[in-house]
C-alpha cells in the first residue's frame, strides 16, 4: 500500500492567462485526496501579478480553512518590491498562523542579489516560516506572448543561505532551470537546510538520476498542480526504482520533518 503524500507544491484561484482544469479547489482537494495526498502546501495564483497582497493571503487562509478531506497548509505570497511587505510578511506568522511564505521572484522584479531579497529571507527566518520559492512557473512555450517570465537565476543563493542561520528553504519548479542541477544544486542543499522538489523533473530514471546528484533526505513531492497533472509527478515515483525507505521519505517524511503535524 502507498504511503500517504504530502505535496508541497499546489496552488489555488485561477491562473492569469487561462482557465485549468481542477482551478476550482473543492475539485483540486477531489483530485488530490484520490492519489493519497493527505497535506498540500497552497500558494495563490493571484499572488504572481495582484498587488494587493494583504487581500490575497486573507482570501487564500479562508480557501483552505473552508475545505476539507485533506489539509491544506496555505503559504502566503510576499512581494518585497511593494510597500509594507514587512507587515505582509508578519501577518503570515502572527495573524494567519501561517507556516511558510511562497516567493516568487520573476514575476514580482527582484533578482536574488537584491540586498531586500536576503532582508526577506532573514525576516521570515527569525519568524519561524517555511520559504518556498517557485524558480519557474511554467514552460516558456506555454507562456503568454506578453507575460513572458524567464526563470530565477539561482547563482547567488549559495552564499546567502548559508549565512543565515535556521533558513528553512524550498525550491519549486527548479528542475529545468539553467545551471541549477548538478554541482550548484549539491553546493546548495549541503550550505542549509535547502531542498528540492520533483514537479517539473523530466526524463526516464528521473528520481533516480536526481538521487546521485543531492541526498534523499532533500527530495519532497510536489506536483505543481492545478498548473500540471497531478499524475505527471505520481508516475515518477511509481517509475522509478526506489526502495520503500526513499519512497516514504520523498512522498511525506521529509516534508513532516519540515512542518510535523500539529
Amino acid at each position: 500500500m502507498n504511503e500517504p503524500i504530502v505535496d508541497v507544491n499546489v496552488n489555488l484561484s485561477h491562473w492569469p492567462t487561462r482557465r485549468i482544469r481542477e482551478d476550482e479547489t473543492p475539485k483540486l482537494v477531489a483530485k488530490l485526496k484520490a492519489h493519497g495526498v493527505v497535506e498540500a502546501w497552497a500558494g495563490s495564483f493571484d499572488g504572481l501579478l495582484h498587488k494587493d497582497i494583504a487581500a490575497v493571503n486573507a482570501r487564500l487562509v479562508k480557501e483552505c480553512s473552508d475545505q476539507q478531506g485533506i489539509r491544506l497548509a496555505p503559504f502566503g505570497s510576499i512581494n518585497p518590491k511593494l510597500p509594507g511587505w514587512e507587515e505582509d510578511l508578519a501577518s503570515c506568522a502572527e495573524v494567519h498562523r501561517m507556516p511558510g511564505i511562497r516567493l516568487n521572484p520573476n514575476y514580482h522584479g527582484y533578482r536574488l542579489d537584491d540586498p531586500v531579497f536576503a532582508r526577506l529571507l532573514e525576516l521570515a527566518t527569525s519568524l519561524h516560516l517555511i520559504v518556498t520559492m517557485a524558480m519557474i512557473m511554467e514552460d516558456e512555450r506555454m507562456m503568454h506572448p506578453l507575460l513572458r517570465v524567464p526563470p530565477v537565476d539561482p547563482s547567488p543563493l549559495i552564499e546567502i543561505v548559508s549565512h543565515i542561520p535556521g533558513l528553512r528553504l524550498v525550491l519549486l519548479n527548479a528542475m529545468p532551470v539553467r545551471n541549477f542541477r548538478g554541482e550548484t544544486m549539491q553546493k546548495l542543499t549541503k550550505a542549509g537546510d535547502v531542498f528540492v522538489e520533483i514537479a517539473m523533473l523530466e526524463g526516464m530514471g528521473g528520481v533516480n538520476k536526481l538521487l546521485n546528484e543531492v541526498s534523499v533526505d532533500r527530495v519532497l513531492f510536489g506536483s505543481n498542480a492545478p498548473l500540471f497533472y497531478f499524475e505527471s509527478a505520481s508516475l515518477k515515483l511509481q517509475e522509478s526504482s526506489l526502495d520503500d525507505s526513499n519512497l516514504r521519505s520523498i512522498r511525506s517524511a521529509n516534508a513532516r520533518r519540515l512542518l510535523p503535524v500539529s
